[in-house]
């Protein structure tokens, strides 16, 4: 398990991390993946627009089950090279007891592109 950090950071510092609310509107498969993963197009509404992310989600979730989802993501890191794919944000989740991934979203309907605060 990973350990809490000691590090402690300013109300600026977590500003700085753009966490947005989006739905994901497509799957697909990524079989070129090292890890098993999908290709996410998740849409955070007007402002942003759609984005595509990789994520290692093979384990909880079946495509279909993740359409229309609403989940966390950051969007405000650079573009990653993932093989021939290119992840435009972070799809956000913990860790199972497993270490598998389990998303983090609303726990209710919210408009997309909604901000975390």
């Amino acid at each position: 398990m990973d350990q809490p950090s000691n590090s402690q950071i300013t109300f600026d510092d977590f500003l700085r991390v753009d966490v947005r609310v989006g739905t994901i509107v497509a799957v697909d498969p990524f079989p070129e993946a090292r890890k098993p993963a999908y290709k996410l197009t998740i849409d955070f509404g007007p402002g942003i627009g759609r984005k595509r992310s990789s994520a290692q989600l093979t384990k909880h979730y079946q495509p279909e089950d993740l359409v229309n989802q609403q989940v966390a993501a950051v969007v405000n890191f650079p573009p990653r090279q993932i093989g021939k794919f290119m992840s435009e944000v972070l799809t956000l989740g913990f860790p199972d007891g497993d270490g598998e991934v389990v998303l983090v979203g609303p726990e209710r309907q919210v408009p997309d592109g909604g901000r975390l605060y």
